[in-house]
């Protein structure tokens, strides 16, 4: 992907290739869903401002980065300071290489706009574990259709004579796996036509229905000529007899091991596929419904404001 060559606030520009995968926001996002619900439950100040940290993992080859995986960190807040947990981070590293062996540690991720003071100190710790870390920003406030989603990376520059962290953005691009495209594809069409338009992951497992049902029909009518022949009822016809025998002895080639297999990782493919058409179609009725909610209220935010200012 190209990068955002925009200058950032000391005219330096981003060199760096981002790709992140869908799961990442997923994970990102899940992790904030959690955290809502878990400040709700306790009641917080006013005021209070919601805060999560979690590591990005993935490939980097040269300066393209492509984050494929995260998991949130713990940490402790001390004179208003975070301060990462390197003894958790330390457990997940080693939990994460057993089944990515072939990931590292790419930046970190966080909530909220634009980077702050705060953050400089945090990547400053994320500097420890990574020289170079890239910042993945998530910003749940937001009233944007838009993806709400940021990265940077950090770059020293001379600010007032002195060395200072600043962060660029970067610009990315989402990767997706071919199951991921077609699953979308899927629910996109099929939402978005109220005429029942298929899609053609639809049209093509309907064409292999169609020939899974002829070939079922044309083995079940062989079959009840066989037996029809075996109880005296047809005249035996040696010919259509050897076709028969040649057919069935075709049939056990498909019980092989290595079929059972391919079968196998076919359903499990066609079962993530499904889930990932019903996660899409339910993520997209929860938007509308937080856009909706959102819009009653500001409303009625904007009743009780104007009110308070007349009586």
């Amino acid at each position: 992907m190209e990068v955002d060559e925009a200058p950032g606030p000391s005219g330096v520009g981003g060199s760096a290739a981002a790709k992140k995968k869908m799961e990442v926001e997923d994970d990102a996002g899940g992790s904030v869903t959690a955290k809502k619900k878990m400040d709700v439950d306790e009641a917080p100040a006013a005021g209070s401002a919601l805060k999560m940290v979690g590591a990005l993992i993935g490939k980097q080859k040269g300066r393209n980065l492509e984050i494929m995986n995260s998991f949130e960190l713990l940490f402790n807040v001390i004179a208003g300071d975070i301060i990462i947990d390197r003894d958790y981070y330390n457990t997940k590293e080693e939990q994460f290489k057993q089944v990515f062996s072939d990931m590292d540690f790419l930046g970190w991720y966080t909530t909220g706009d634009q980077p702050d003071d705060k953050d400089i100190k945090i990547h400053k710790q994320i500097c420890e574990i990574n020289e170079s870390p890239v910042l993945l920003k998530l910003n749940p406030q937001t009233k944007h259709s838009d993806l709400p989603v940021t990265m940077y990376e950090s770059v020293i520059d001379l600010v007032a004579g002195e060395a200072t962290m600043l962060f660029v953005e970067l610009s990315y691009t989402l990767a997706t796996e071919e199951a991921e495209r077609i699953g979308v594809d899927h629910v996109a069409r099929v939402s978005a036509s109220e005429a029942g338009e298929s899609s053609l992951v639809a049209e093509h497992l309907t064409a292999q229905h169609s020939a899974i049902k002829m070939l079922h029909n044309r083995v079940k009518l062989v079959l009840q000529y066989v037996r029809a022949v075996q109880a005296g009822e047809l005249p035996r016809s040696h010919e259509v007899l050897r076709e028969a025998y040649s057919l069935s002895h075709r049939l056990p080639v498909l019980q092989s091991q290595h079929f059972r297999a391919d079968f196998y990782n076919q359903c499990n493919d066609v079962g993530l596929m499904t889930y990932l058409g019903t996660i899409t179609k339910g993520c997209n009725d929860i938007n509308q419904f937080v856009n909706k909610f959102n819009i009653m209220y500001d409303r009625q935010g904007m009743g009780r404001r104007m009110r308070g200012m007349f009586f």
